[in-house]
């Protein structure tokens, strides 16, 4: 066991002085779009800006003013929470878990805050349904959606962030290591998965938020099957686990056999010389989508359109954040992004293809490899 994966792994969570400076930025944007208040009914905000995330089967509410931070939090307050004032409302009864909880929140916030008559309220659009208006009040025009906003501020990952998704790093190494000890030919996906999640759990030290998608062999991805792995093809796993709520997301392809053929050595090669290109290239202010086209034509130098998905993608508090490494989306690298590079190449000579993929963190004057583990087949 390294000292990277201890036997007893301290739990982490989100630095409570850091929530309120991100608590700090928020209000900056409340002023600049002159908002008087923002409600928060989304897991990842609730945690990104208090530290405190709900258990997945319950629900919070969050309002944060020029003044204050107001929780109303289920059941009872939690022990770690940057909040000024916590309130409370029943999240169960008897030990059963109520369905309407969101309108429990939202009534309880109401009642610690009062309605916001004739003030302008942020309010995530992509989730907040219609009791919001608990809050709000009924004049639904002086909402204003703050999506956007959110998604931005979330992008500049801050020193507590990078720890929580360096231990999500860590299970996905773990993993790595028991794969390319037990994938042998005979062996099932859903054998294979069942043996990396308990890798993982080692090293979290207590049950993943997520585990990732891809688990086939011979195959881009999927989830795991109960086929066995066959001598001579390749075995993607893109593992994507969580931890309390942070994710990593990294790919590696393994020889089922560990006898790799000349023509998946050379598209490995291939794959690895983008990887390569990525980290020379990436710094702040570069495009992203550029960066996929010049991926695209190195891939396409080896098999025209063998390589047909995005190059890579933000990753944080959602599997999928900016910046999109994709000819769909204009972003711009910025310092503090977290993000993957996933080239493939995929064709029938490779027994369906194989992917290799790195998690990345934007410096001030490039990036930093947070996947420091082997890329070989």
């Amino acid at each position: 066991m390294t000292p990277e994966h201890p036997r007893n792994p301290v739990p982490l969570n989100l630095c409570l002085a850091e929530c309120r400076v991100r608590q700090t930025r928020v209000r900056q944007c409340l002023t600049e779009l002159s908002i008087d208040r923002a409600i928060f009914v989304s897991h990842e905000n609730i945690q990104y800006l208090t530290g405190f995330r709900p258990h997945r089967l319950m629900q919070a509410a969050l309002l944060v003013d020029l003044n204050e931070a107001v929780l109303a939090a289920p059941n009872s307050p939690p022990d770690h929470a940057a909040a000024d004032r916590v309130v409370t409302f029943e999240a169960q009864r008897c030990a059963t878990l109520r369905q309407e909880q969101s309108e429990a929140a939202l009534a309880a916030l109401a009642d610690a805050t009062g309605k916001a008559a004739g003030q302008r309220t942020g309010v995530e659009f992509s989730c907040c349904g219609l009791h919001v208006r608990l809050v709000t009040g009924d004049d639904v025009t002086r909402s204003v959606d703050i999506d956007a906003e959110m998604w931005k501020l979330r992008r500049r990952k801050g020193p507590d962030e990078l720890l929580m998704i360096r231990r999500a790093i860590a299970c996905t190494e773990a993993m790595y290591q028991t794969a390319r000890n037990i994938i042998q030919p005979g062996m099932t996906e859903l054998t294979v998965f069942s043996q990396l999640h308990a890798a993982a759990v080692k090293v979290a030290g207590e049950p993943l938020t997520a585990l990732g998608n891809d688990y086939q062999c011979n195959s881009p991805g999927g989830p795991p099957r109960s086929r066995a792995a066959q001598a001579g093809e390749l075995f993607i796993l893109d593992l994507g686990p969580a931890y309390r709520g942070y994710y990593a997301d990294n790919c590696r392809t393994i020889a089922v056999d560990g006898h790799p053929t000349d023509a998946q050595q050379r598209a490995a090669a291939a794959v690895m010389s983008v990887l390569e290109m990525v980290e020379q290239t990436v710094r702040p202010g570069v495009s992203a989508r550029e960066l996929y086209l010049q991926a695209k034509a190195l891939l396409d130098e080896y098999s025209p359109d063998a390589f047909f998905h995005h190059l890579g993608h933000g990753f944080g508090l959602f599997p999928h954040e900016a910046p999109h490494l994709n000819p769909d989306w204009d972003d711009v690298f910025e310092a503090g992004d977290t993000f993957t590079a996933e080239p493939g190449l995929y064709t029938a000579e490779l027994q369906a293809g194989l992917r290799l993929e790195q998690n990345y963190l934007v410096t001030d004057d490039g990036v930093e490899l947070l996947t420091d583990f082997p890329l070989d087949l």
